[in-house]
C-alpha cells in the first residue's frame, strides 16, 4: 500500500468514527434519522445558490435539480408530524471549488420542534464539544460583533458609511452594489477573520434582509433576522434559523428572490409548492440547522483543504 493508499484509508475510517459520532449524539436525544431525495422538481430561489441539474430522460419528464440542501423536503415531513429529524445528506452546488468548497458534498440537517434559535445554538455547541472537544465556545450578536470589530453599527450607518469602510481597508476596484453586498464583504473580509483565534463563535441576529427562511423579529429597536452561523477556528461551518412557518410570508420571499435574480441576470426558479402547501397544512414551530461534514472532518482531522478528506473530489469523479 503506497503512502497515498494509507492517507485514504485514514481518511475513510476517520469519516466512518464522525458519522458514528454524529449518530449516538441524535439517538441519545431521541432525534429520527431520515432521508429525502437528492433530485427535486424545484430549485432554491436564492440568488447566491445555484443548483446543478439533471435533464429529462426516459424517466423524467421535466428536469430535475439536484438538492442543494435537504431543508425543504425535511420541512415537509415536519409538517407531517415527523417530530425532531436529522439527516446525513448528499448536497450539490454548481460553481463551488476550492479548498473549503466541493461541488458535492456531504451535510448534516437537523430540525428541532419547540425550540428557538438561541436553544439551538446551545444545542449546536454541545455537539461540536461531542465531536471537537477542547474548545471554548463565544457568543455575539451580529451588532455587537461589527461593533467591536469595526466600531461600526451595521443597522444605522448608512450605504455610504459601509462602502466607505470596505474601500478604506480594501482593493475593490470598481466593485459595486446594495447594502447587503457591502455588509457581506465587511463580514467575510473584516469581521470573520477576527474569528480565527477564538475556538467556537456563534454569531446570531443577522439584518432583516439577511434572514432568508428565518423568522424576522424586533430587537433593541432594529428589525433582525433570527439566524445564526457558527464558526470553528475561523471556519464557516453551520447556519441554523428560528424557522419561518407563514406560508404567505414564505412565498413572498421566494418571489422576492426571483425578482433579484432578475435584476442579476440569473435564471427564475420555480417556487417549492409542495413546501408551501405543507406550512399552509401547518408546519411546528421549530429551529433548524445545516452543518458542513466535510469542513467538520477537515477540523477533526487537522487538514485544512477540503479534497483531502474526499475520496473523490469533483476533479477525481
Amino acid at each position: 500500500m503506497g503512502e497515498s493508499d494509507a492517507a485514504l484509508t485514514e481518511v475513510l475510517r476517520a469519516r466512518a468514527g464522525l458519522y458514528r459520532q454524529i449518530r449516538e449524539f441524535f439517538e441519545h436525544r431521541q432525534v429520527l434519522e431520515v432521508e429525502t431525495p437528492l433530485l427535486c422538481s424545484s430549485g432554491v430561489t436564492d440568488p447566491s445558490i445555484e443548483p446543478l441539474m439533471v435533464e429529462r430522460g426516459q424517466s423524467l419528464s421535466t428536469p430535475r435539480y439536484l438538492q442543494t440542501s435537504p431543508e425543504y423536503a425535511m420541512k415537509r415531513l415536519l409538517a407531517a408530524g415527523s417530530g425532531a429529524i436529522f439527516q446525513i445528506a448528499r448536497a450539490f452546488r454548481d460553481g463551488e471549488a476550492g479548498a473549503r468548497h466541493n461541488p458535492e458534498f456531504s451535510m448534516l440537517e437537523w430540525y428541532r420542534p419547540g425550540m428557538d434559535h438561541h436553544q439551538l445554538m446551545a444545542e449546536v455547541e454541545a455537539f461540536l464539544h461531542h465531536c471537537l472537544p477542547g474548545r471554548a465556545a463565544h457568543y455575539f450578536s451580529y451588532r455587537a460583533l461589527f461593533l467591536k470589530t469595526l466600531s461600526l453599527d451595521p443597522f444605522t450607518a448608512t450605504d455610504a458609511e459601509l462602502e466607505s469602510m470596505a474601500r478604506e481597508t480594501l482593493d475593490l476596484g470598481d466593485l459595486s452594489g446594495d447594502r447587503d453586498m457591502w455588509l457581506d464583504v465587511l463580514m467575510s473580509h473584516l469581521v470573520e477573520p477576527e474569528l480565527a483565534d477564538r475556538g467556537m463563535c456563534f454569531v446570531y441576529d443577522y439584518p432583516a434582509s439577511q434572514a432568508a427562511l428565518a423568522r424576522i423579529g424586533r430587537v433593541d429597536g432594529v428589525d433582525v433576522g433570527h439566524r445564526f452561523e457558527a464558526y470553528v477556528d475561523g471556519v464557516e461551518l453551520a447556519n441554523g434559523y428560528w424557522e419561518l412557518t407563514d406560508p404567505a410570508e414564505q412565498r413572498r420571499r421566494f418571489q422576492a428572490d426571483n425578482a433579484r435574480r432578475r435584476g442579476l441576470g440569473l435564471t427564475e426558479r420555480p417556487l417549492d409548492e409542495y413546501l408551501l402547501q405543507a406550512l399552509e397544512r401547518g408546519m411546528p414551530a421549530c429551529a433548524g440547522v445545516a452543518l458542513g461534514l466535510d469542513r467538520l472532518l477537515m477540523l477533526a482531522t487537522g487538514i485544512d483543504d477540503i479534497r483531502q478528506v474526499l475520496c473523490f473530489d469533483w476533479q477525481r469523479s
